[in-house]
C-alpha cells in the first residue's frame, strides 16, 4: 500500500516547502524506496499556463506536455525522475471535474454538492498520482488559514479515514519571524499555525521550523508543548548557502528514520547521500569562480527583483557548476538596459544566456547582447527565444537580410526568419490560449560531428534518452516524429514560433549550422539547435534544456556552456 505525507504551510507562503518536500522524497529514496510527489495548488486555473512568470514564477513543463507549477521542478531536480501532469492537482481541474459529471448525468440525479464529490474527487486523484509507489509525498500549497486550502485538507483528513491512520502523517513547515524592533524569534505565528491546522482536524506529526537562524531548544521546546508532539519531532529549518544541503541537514536530524518509525518501517540503508554531499561541497568550497550574465525581461515585480522567473536556468546552472567544481554566480540583468547597443558591460562576463519569454518587449536589446557575444567570442548559450533572437540576429547581420525578424514581433517583416506554425495560427485565431503551445518532450536528430552531439554524448544523455524513446515508439507517441538517425535526444518546448525553413538553407550556407531538427510526421522539418563551429561556444536550441536538468545530472548544454566559460576564463588569464 501507498503512504502518504501531507505538507502544509504556516505563517506565510514561499518559505520553501517545495523544497522540503523534494528533500524528504530525496531522503526517502535514497533508503531504497519508490517515491513520487505531488503539488496542489488551491488557485481557480486550471493549471499555470496561463499565468505571467511576474504573478507565479516560473512555468514548469513535463514531458507529458504539462504547464506546472515550479515546485515540480524542484522535485524533479531532487528525485532525479520525470514526474507527469497529473501529479498537479489545482481547484480549477477539480471543479470543472465534478461540474462536467453532473453534466454528463454521472451523479445519477444525485445532489452535487461540496462535501462530498469535491473532496472525492481530489481523492481520487491522489491515489491516482500515487499509485504504484511506496511513498507519495502531497505539497498542498499556500498557508494554513487559506480560505482555498480547506477543500483539500478536508479530502487528506478523509483519505485518512480510508486508508488508516498508520498510512499517513503530517509535516507542517512553518516561519519563526525575528522582527527587528525585538531581536527575539517568535513563536505564536507558528502557534496559531498549529491551532489552525487543529481546526481542521489535523496534527503535525513534524514541526519544521524555518528561520534566519537555528531554532534553540527554548523555544523549540516551547513549540514541543504547544503542538503536544514527542521531543525530536520539532526540527530546525534555518537558511543555507544552497537549497541542495537541505536533504543533508534533515538526514543529519534523523528526519528519513523518524518518518519510517512514525510508519513501523524499519531503515533498509545505513548510510545515504554520498554523492550529492559531494556535489553540495562543491558548491559551498569551489575551486573555481564563473560569472553569467542572464539577460531576460521579467526582472522586477514592483520595487522587488523576481527571483523565480527563471528558477530552472538559475538552477541548472548551479547544477552544471557543482559538476565542474565551480562557482556560479548569476547576475540577471533587464535586456531593455541594452537597446542603445551599451553592451560594453557585458566583457566583465565569462559567459551570456538568453532565456525564454514572450512578446517584443526588450528583444532589440537581447538582440545587440547577442551580436556582442558573437563578435568578441563570449560563450552564449540561447534557449528557445533565445535561438529565435540568436537566428535573427545571424540572418541580419551576416546574411544580408536587413530587418529579419520573427512575425511574433513584426508580423510583416520581408525576412520572416522566425515564424509561427500554422496550426497554432488558428489556435490563436480562436483565442485557444491554454495548453495549446508545442509542449513537452519531443525528439530531435542531432547532426553528426556537431558540438551539440558531442556534448549529450560526453554526459552520456544519448543513452538516457534511448530507454525513454524505447517506451515512446512503443505507445507510437507523435512526439517522436521521424526518427531519421540513432542520435537522438529528448528535451522539453514551450513555444509557437518556429524558423522558417524557407531561410533555413540561405542562413547555413553562411556559417550557422543546424545541429538538431525534429521530423514531423508529415515530414515537416522543425528546427532544433543552432552553433556556430568557429565560436569557442555559440550554442541555442528551441527546447527549454534547464527543464531536464538535475543536480546528479545537469543538462549536457548547460555542462558544455560552463565549461567553455572556464576555458575562455583560463586563456584571458595566461
Amino acid at each position: 500500500m501507498t503512504r502518504y505525507i501531507i505538507i502544509v504551510g504556516g505563517v506565510i507562503s514561499g518559505i520553501g516547502k517545495g523544497i522540503t518536500t523534494a528533500s524528504i522524497g530525496k531522503i526517502l529514496k535514497e533508503y531504497g524506496y519508490s517515491v513520487t510527489a505531488i503539488k496542489i495548488d488551491p488557485y481557480l486555473n486550471y493549471d499555470a499556463g496561463t499565468l505571467r512568470p511576474t504573478e507565479h514564477g516560473e512555468v514548469w513543463v513535463t514531458d507529458d506536455g504539462g504547464e506546472i507549477d515550479q515546485d515540480l521542478g524542484n522535485y524533479e531536480r531532487f528525485l532525479d525522475q520525470d514526474i507527469p501532469r497529473k501529479n498537479n492537482l489545482t481547484s480549477g481541474q477539480v471543479y470543472k471535474t465534478v461540474i462536467e459529471q453532473e453534466r454528463k448525468g454521472k451523479f445519477l440525479g444525485k445532489t452535487v454538492q461540496f462535501i462530498p464529490h469535491i473532496p472525492d474527487e481530489i481523492k481520487k486523484r491522489i491515489r491516482d498520482a500515487g499509485n504504484g509507489y511506496d511513498f507519495c509525498l502531497i505539497e498542498i500549497g499556500g498557508t494554513i488559514g487559506d480560505y482555498e486550502n480547506i477543500p483539500f485538507l478536508f479530502a487528506v483528513k478523509s483519505l485518512e479515514r480510508d486508508i488508516g491512520k498508520n498510512n499517513i502523517i503530517y509535516v507542517l513547515v512553518t516561519y519563526l519571524p525575528v522582527p527587528s524592533n525585538i531581536g527575539e524569534m517568535k513563536t505564536k505565528p507558528t502557534q496559531q499555525a498549529i491551532r489552525m491546522l487543529g481546526e481542521n482536524g489535523i496534527f503535525p506529526n513534524f514541526i519544521l521550523c524555518r528561520s534566519k537562524t537555528p531554532l534553540d531548544s527554548v523555544r523549540k521546546e516551547k513549540i514541543e508543548k504547544y503542538a503536544n508532539i514527542s521531543p525530536g519531532s520539532v526540527i530546525s529549518e534555518p537558511d543555507v548557502d544552497t537549497i541542495y544541503r537541505v536533504p543533508v541537514d534533515l538526514e543529519e536530524n534523523s528526519l528519513g528514520i523518524k518518518i519510517l518509525k512514525e510508519f513501523g518501517i524499519a531503515k533498509e540503508k545505513q548510510q545515504i547521500l554520498h554523492e550529492w554531499k559531494k556535489l553540495v561541497s562543491a558548491i559551498e568550497f569551489p575551486q573555481k569562480k564563473i560569472k553569467i550574465a542572464l539577460i531576460g525581461k521579467y526582472v522586477k515585480i514592483g520595487a522587488y527583483d523576481l527571483k523565480d522567473a527563471y528558477i530552472s536556468v538559475n538552477e541548472a546552472l548551479k547544477s552544471a557548476g557543482a559538476a565542474l567544481n565551480a562557482k556560479v554566480e548569476i547576475t540577471l540583468i533587464c535586456s531593455k538596459s541594452f537597446e542603445a547597443s551599451n553592451t560594453g558591460i557585458l566583457s566583465q562576463y565569462d559567459g551570456i544566456i538568453i532565456p525564454g519569454g514572450f512578446g517584443c518587449s526588450g528583444v532589440e536589446g537581447k538582440l545587440n547582447a547577442i551580436e556582442f557575444a558573437r563578435k568578441n567570442s563570449k560563450p552564449f548559450l540561447g534557449l528557445c527565444l533565445g535561438m529565435q533572437l540568436a537566428v535573427i540576429e545571424f540572418a541580419r547581420n551576416v546574411c544580408s537580410m536587413e530587418k529579419a525578424n520573427s512575425t511574433e514581433i513584426d508580423p510583416y517583416t520581408e525576412y520572416p526568419v522566425i515564424d509561427i506554425l500554422p496550426d497554432q495560427e488558428k489556435l490563436i485565431n480562436n483565442s485557444d490560449y491554454g495548453a495549446t503551445m508545442r509542449l513537452g518532450a519531443y525528439a530531435a536528430d542531432l547532426k553528426p560531428g556537431s558540438k551539440v552531439l558531442s556534448l549529450y554524448q560526453k554526459t552520456k544523455r544519448l543513452d538516457q534518452d534511448k530507454k525513454r524513446i524505447q517506451i515512446l515508439t512503443g505507445q507510437k507517441s507523435f512526439r517522436l516524429g521521424k526518427l531519421e538517425t540513432e542520435n537522438v535526444i529528448l528535451e522539453r518546448h514551450r513555444h509557437r514560433y518556429e524558423v522558417n525553413p524557407e531561410f533555413a538553407e540561405e542562413i547555413e550556407k553562411k556559417g550557422l549550422v543546424f545541429s538538431g531538427a525534429h521530423t514531423r510526421n508529415d515530414s515537416k522539418k522543425l528546427m532544433e539547435f543552432i552553433e556556430i563551429p568557429e565560436h569557442p561556444f555559440f550554442i541555442a536550441t528551441q527546447s527549454h534544456p534547464e527543464f531536464k536538468s538535475r543536480f546528479e545530472s545537469p543538462s549536457p548544454l548547460f555542462y558544455g556552456f560552463l565549461e567553455a566559460c572556464i576555458h575562455a576564463q583560463s586563456k584571458q588569464n595566461l
